[in-house]
């Protein structure tokens, strides 16, 4: 991306371009996407410090390739609690070593270490998240937003990261359709020492496997990368505050004198509930994450697709900022972005239907289990729950992403750290009508490329295909994709 460059007249208009409100995993990648292409931001936060629980705990694989296109993943990877070599569908065991990914694998990682290591990357921008700091309401005009809560503040555009209550949603009065709370179950992080059998210390689909009752209830423990330490889940609790010693029940409800319960640091609550905002722009104002959608964390998906929301909206909105790019850009965010959402509750609909006790969900169960035995049906399925398979429209190759292959004596991934298209070619010719774009797309000639019938390809910031040859000319896709040349 090209650093945003503002006039002084410009500077005294508005505090900063852009306020988000949130500093979860979604609101903490757009700021870095922002701040990576010079863009003035202030993340606003209601928590005074980061909470430390681990809430969400993976990477999906195409999670880890973004991520890696950013050079953030090495940190990640480093400080994850392992790899998950699958995933699940309604608890159905996925193999995904049939990926065709550099990550056929889920990165192990709590969302805490996640936020942290985004805020390492925003605070090496210079910017920061200002905490303890409400958002009470906006008004928008023409020119931009004001944010009010415990300061005023003035900015271009306003999104809304903060959570599934988003006060930025309602206060923008956007529909929230969906299905209301059936079931309430909980998460807590717990330390446990042995008892009278051997703790699980690493992640696997096996250890992952929840233990049942015979009413249906289920609880599971999973490793979190420090010893003693483990989430601990369990089904059918009820709604509001979780108390320690309704877990310290549970617990021993389900594993007996197995483990030693030690200590419960914290415990929420999550219901079935599955909503969906009916737009996720109004004007200067946007939603991203689960400010935009809210589910239970079936299948391993929530962190994923809200940090997905972040690095689609990111460049764009820089892209616009920088005056070279017109505001219709921005509307391709919800065009993109809303139906992978609707796609994703879709699918956690249909694995809690096949969730429950009862004879006949089992029996759909078991039936489910030997389809997605079969290689090409396990294959739909994985990459459908790790994100590889997102593809925002076009003919041949165009809307799916660019696998990341090698490129001369490094990785495609390694052509976007900064934040910039990429334009590879078997041929320089290709190169001329890129040219005026260069501040804005890296031009590489490679020997090979991902499709033998591909002869050049122009890629988005964020990794997505948006022009092949042979085929039309290049220029359309410049023009839609990149603004107006320099």
């Amino acid at each position: 991306m090209v650093p945003y460059q503002q006039s002084l007249a410009e500077r005294v208009a508005v505090d900063t371009d852009v306020v988000i409100a949130g500093a979860g995993p979604a609101g903490l990648m757009l700021a870095t996407e922002l701040a990576l292409a010079g863009v003035g931001t202030i993340v606003v936060e209601t928590l005074n410090t980061r909470s430390g629980q681990s809430k969400a705990t993976n990477l999906q694989p195409r999670t880890a390739e973004i991520l890696e296109m950013r050079d953030l993943l090495t940190g990640i990877d480093e400080q994850s609690i392992g790899r998950v070599e699958g995933g699940e569908f309604a608890g159905i065991t996925l193999d995904y070593a049939a990926l065709e990914s550099r990550y056929p694998y889920q990165v192990g990682v709590p969302q805490a270490r996640v936020e942290e290591i985004l805020e390492d990357r925003l605070a090496g921008f210079g910017g920061r998240v200002r905490r303890n700091w409400k958002l009470t309401g906006f008004d928008e005009d023409d020119d931009g937003v004001t944010v009010y809560g415990p300061e005023q503040l003035r900015a271009r555009y306003l999104i809304g990261c903060d959570g599934g209550r988003s006060t930025v949603r309602k206060l923008l009065g956007v529909e929230f359709a969906g299905t209301d709370a059936t079931r309430w179950t909980v998460v807590a992080d717990v330390v446990c020492g042995p008892g009278t059998a051997q703790l699980p210390v690493g992640w696997s689909l096996a250890g992952m496997i929840p233990r049942r009752q015979a009413d249906g209830t289920f609880a599971r423990i999973v490793p979190l990368g420090e010893a003693g330490l483990y989430r601990f889940v369990y089904s059918d609790a009820s709604e509001g505050d979780v108390a320690t010693d309704d877990v310290a029940d549970r617990f021993r409800l389900f594993y007996g004198d197995e483990y030693e319960l030690i200590d419960v640091r914290y415990a929420s609550s999550f219901s079935d509930a599955v909503r969906q905002a009916a737009k996720y722009r109004a004007g200067r104002v946007f939603l991203a994450g689960d400010a935009a959608h809210v589910h239970p964390p079936v299948g391993a998906q929530g962190m994923n697709v809200g940090v997905q929301d972040a690095f689609n909206l990111g460049w764009k909105l820089a892209a616009v900022l920088s005056g070279r790019t017109s505001e219709g850009l921005l509307d391709t965010y919800e065009a993109e972005r809303h139906p992978v959402g609707a796609r994703v509750l879709a699918n956690i609909r249909a694995q809690s239907a096949l969730q429950g006790p009862d004879p006949d969900r089992k029996t759909l169960r078991d039936i489910l289990a030997m389809l997605l035995n079969v290689p090409d049906a396990n294959r739909v399925a994985a990459e459908m729950m790790s994100g590889l398979d997102i593809d925002y429209g076009g003919t041949g190759h165009v809307g799916g992403r660019l696998p990341d292959f090698t490129v001369g004596t490094g990785r495609a991934s390694q052509l976007f750290h900064k934040g910039q298209g990429a334009l590879l070619a078997r041929d320089e010719k290709y190169f001329t009508a890129a040219a005026p774009y260069q501040d804005r797309i890296v031009a590489t000639t490679t020997d090979t490329l991902p499709w033998a019938d591909v002869q050049a390809v122009l890629i988005r910031p964020d990794g997505y295909v948006c022009w092949t040859a042979p085929g039309e000319d290049m220029t359309g896709a410049l023009l839609k994709w990149f603004g107006t040349p320099a």
